[in-house]
């Protein structure tokens, strides 16, 4: 019996070109790559959309790319454009604010006997932590502040660097609008040839647990800031688009509005405001807590995901890639937890009862 000839020469090289050519093109690719996904999950997410649009606007699927691709920079570079500029027009009100603040003595607080039913209580407190050595710890913190102040100021370049990312993302989520259906065939063509039949389904999971967690966590952090920042609008906040911003962040990361809401509470009720005050205070606890029951219903309509899934996405996202990871860390884990979940159910059909034949005596 004659056996082929195997050219194990041939072989080696022919790997080692190919993973040259695969490693060449990943670095060439690499600095695009973040946007990519954060593009494909954008239009994804917001493909059902874009086809109303499009049936809208007479059929027109460039008038329907270039509407969605207008609101996406609406929605997310215009407003950071805005927050970099007023954080780069008030970094030295930042830094000559931080330095006042470690020169003075702690604050009396009077506000505090102004809020509502628990006001004398919180002011009676703030003189006991004074009276028992808060002057000395605040003289300790106080150089911090300035510190606090300067490190704030100093991100505006990383602000600049992100706004130049998100600008990336919207041109990408522009062409995908446009030519979405061939860039979806090609990779279910991709991941047919890979697994079949398996990879094709994979590929369908990997979409809905896209949607999912996008409507989830994106939707939610969208809806949630925009209440919470008509509150501080119509509590006469400064600044409020800035803190919109900042707020949809904190959401995103799954923190909540609170941190700037009582803040902006606080000051409120430091320049003597207390009605609007107590309004913004009502109003912020409504804000807050509305995410409670509009996530788990938004996830359930894409997906079947846990909300801790979302959670641990997010955090273990932001650690590992920054920024963007808060919204490629809970899809990557809801994809691979999707995958997981219709692998394992894949088996699980009862087994056909086997019939034996009649014996023949």
């Amino acid at each position: 019996m004659n056996m082929k000839k195997v050219d194990l020469a041939k072989i080696t090289l022919g790997v080692l070109f190919l993973s040259i050519l695969i490693i060449s093109c990943f670095l060439v690719l690499r600095p695009f790559l973040p946007a990519l996904v954060w593009a494909t999950m954008i239009t994804i997410a917001t493909w059902p959309l874009m086809l109303m649009m499009q049936r809208l606007l007479w059929g027109k699927r460039t008038l329907a790319a270039m509407f969605m691709t207008l609101v996406l920079l609406l929605m997310f570079v215009i407003p950071l454009f805005m927050t970099l500029a007023n954080v780069t027009e008030k970094a030295p009100m930042l830094i000559e604010l931080g330095t006042s603040i470690s020169h003075s003595p702690p604050p009396e607080l009077l506000w505090l006997q102004q809020i509502p039913l628990v006001g004398d209580k919180l002011y009676e407190f703030w003189q006991q932590i004074l009276a028992s050595g808060g002057q000395v710890l605040f003289a300790k913190l106080a150089p911090y502040f300035g510190q606090t102040a300067r490190w704030f100021a100093s991100q505006a370049g990383n602000l600049g660097l992100l706004f130049v990312h998100f600008l990336l993302t919207v041109g990408i989520c522009g062409v995908l609008y446009h030519s979405g259906e061939k860039a979806a065939d090609g990779i279910r063509r991709f991941a047919h040839r890979l697994a079949g039949e398996r990879g094709d389904n994979a590929t369908v999971l990997a979409s809905q647990a896209i949607r999912a967690v996008a409507m989830g966590v994106v939707v939610t952090a969208l809806v949630q800031s925009s209440v919470a920042g008509i509150g501080l609008l119509i509590a006469g906040i400064p600044y409020a688009m800035v803190l919109v911003v900042v707020m949809f962040l904190l959401i995103v990361a799954q923190i909540g509005p609170f941190p700037v809401l009582i803040s902006c509470v606080g000051y409120l009720y430091w320049s003597g405001d207390t009605t609007w005050g107590t309004f913004l205070l009502v109003w912020s606890l409504i804000a807050g807590t509305m995410d409670n029951f509009l996530r788990p219903f938004l996830i359930k309509r894409g997906a079947n995901l846990p909300l801790i899934l979302i959670l641990v996405g997010v955090i273990g996202g932001l650690l590992a890639m920054g920024i963007i990871g808060l919204f490629i860390g809970p899809v990557v884990l809801a994809v691979g937890y999707t995958l997981l979940d219709a692998w394992i159910k894949e088996n699980d059909q009862p087994a056909a009862t086997v019939v034996e034949p009649p014996k023949v005596e």
